[in-house]
């Protein structure tokens, strides 16, 4: 395929990004940028919220899953409903009865000003790094298919990306974003509609014969439960799901910015409610991509494994159709999780760690959050760049990612601790408590195997908010 035919789809994709930019955001105020308005209709925010749950890293790993541990993921995504049932009925009523733009402002009112910057601090080391890599995968699959090919570095490619995603989040962030994102979703949807479509064709499966030969395949093997020690063992990923939805969604800024803006509370619940459907569905999906992937590659003795399987089979077998609108899809997947990260950066550091509602009036707020915003992405692109030409080893870039999501653990100690306690913690040792909890939760993870004969895998979450919880207990009163 010409590069210049990429370049041209590349860019014709961000107009489209930009145009409704422009429409969207004919304000530019904090209000628009921060919060929409509050005029973000219910469904909108739910379909969008699906590309934003759905990384790049995603688009590329769930498929590549399927061949090592089948549809065992499934037992996660059952999980992320519970999770959102807690979000819906517990987390929304107390954020909007706050009339909260930082969820994180919670943490200052339940136990003062050090707890609230720490939690507001975890999620900002978490989402940069988090944002950082998830940036760094998609720039190097494109570098690899495109940019090298044009003698164009990696580090113009990455500030092309960030400069492009800037653009049109810049005037009204939040409000333009819950358009873009589902523009955004509905392309990442249909790259994988057209996938499985070409995939079952040459796999000689009818439309009508899909779901069954699915379903009767051993690779879609769902639950498991034979082996308590495993780390695909049902109710350690059940019941992990619902603590990875509390708080990749329910305490994280980026995720729930989006469901603050609805016009109520009402409305922000059924988002929620439809958005779980809907996500349970695309999940199961996108595992159902991964078999046809898996088997295609089984009978045609192709060499292609876990991350590489879709980019590989897109690009060398399957055409030119479903290579371009891989690329769609792994560029709307990627964009779609990056553009709200920025955002919801450049709010929590705003509110959270400057202050600025409290310290300045309005006309100075709108220029001190441009200027974040602007140093926010000048921050993703150099994280990016040390990811690449500094640390280098990929193996460590992972393990950096995969530390970043422990810092969600102090989050769930803290707000469990601040919603179903009445005690008060000693504020200045707080910080304390969340360095540990993590520090503590990596060194028996890595040495549970040995110790317990255990494998924690995403269990590992639970047990960094538990030691958080107990921590908070040891420099606690019950005095309220």
């Amino acid at each position: 395929m010409s590069p210049i035919f990429i370049i041209a789809l590349i860019l014709s994709y961000f107009a489209l990004l930009i145009v409704i930019s422009f429409l969207t955001g004919k304000t530019e105020g904090n209000d628009a940028f921060f919060k929409a308005n509050r005029q973000s209709p219910w469904y909108v925010v739910a379909f969008g919220m699906i590309g934003a749950s759905l990384s790049g890293v995603t688009f590329i790993s769930v498929p590549g899953w399927v061949e090592a541990s089948q549809f065992s993921y499934m037992q996660v995504v059952l999980g992320y409903i519970l999770g959102y049932l807690v979000i819906g009925t517990v987390l929304l009523p107390l954020y909007y009865k706050l009339n909260l733009t930082s969820i994180y402002t919670y943490l200052e009112g339940r136990f003062g000003n050090y707890s609230y910057k720490t939690g507001a601090s975890f999620f900002l080391i978490s989402r940069v790094v988090g944002a950082s890599f998830r940036l760094y995968l998609v720039a190097s699959v494109l570098q690899v298919i495109l940019f090298d090919e044009l003698g164009i570095a990696f580090w113009q490619t990455v500030t092309i990306t960030v400069a492009l995603i800037w653009l049109y989040t810049f005037k009204s962030g939040i409000k333009t974003i819950v358009w873009t994102d589902t523009f955004q979703t509905l392309f990442m949807l249909i790259s994988v509609g057209v996938a499985i479509y070409y995939v079952s064709e040459d796999l000689g499966i009818k439309g009508n014969e899909l779901l069954g030969f699915v379903l009767e395949n051993d690779l879609s093997k769902t639950f498991f439960f034979e082996d308590v020690k495993s780390a695909e063992y049902f109710w350690k990923q059940f019941i992990s799901g619902a603590f990875i939805a509390i708080v990749m969604t329910g305490l994280d800024q980026d995720m729930m910015q989006k469901n603050l803006t609805c016009r109520s509370l009402k409305d922000a619940q059924k988002n929620m409610f439809w958005f779980t459907i809907v996500l349970t569905v695309v999940n199961f999906i996108f595992l159902s991509l991964g078999l046809l992937l898996t088997v295609y590659a089984q009978q045609n003795g192709i060499d292609a494994h876990k991350d590489d399987l879709f980019p590989l089979l897109a690009k060398n077998n399957l055409g030119v159709g479903v290579f371009v609108f891989f690329l769609i899809g792994l560029i709307a997947a990627a964009y779609s999780s990056a553009d709200s990260a920025l955002t919801s950066l450049t709010t929590s550091f705003s509110i959270d760690i400057l202050d600025i509602e409290k310290k300045y009036d309005v006309p100075k707020q709108v220029r001190i959050r441009k200027r974040i915003h602007i140093l926010i992405s000048l921050l993703l692109i150099a994280v990016i760049i040390i990811f690449k030409y500094v640390i280098k080893n990929e193996s460590v870039i992972a393990k950096l990612f995969v530390f970043a999501g422990y810092t969600y653990g102090p989050l769930l100690g803290l707000y469990a601790f601040g919603l179903f306690t009445k005690w008060q913690v000693r504020d200045k040792l707080v910080p304390l408590i969340a360095i540990l909890s993590p520090i503590l939760s990596y060194i028996i993870s890595v040495n549970s195997t040995k110790w317990l004969g255990f494998e924690f895998g995403f269990f590992i979450l639970i047990l960094n908010g538990f030691l958080t919880f107990l921590g908070l207990i040891l420099i606690s009163s019950k005095q309220h």
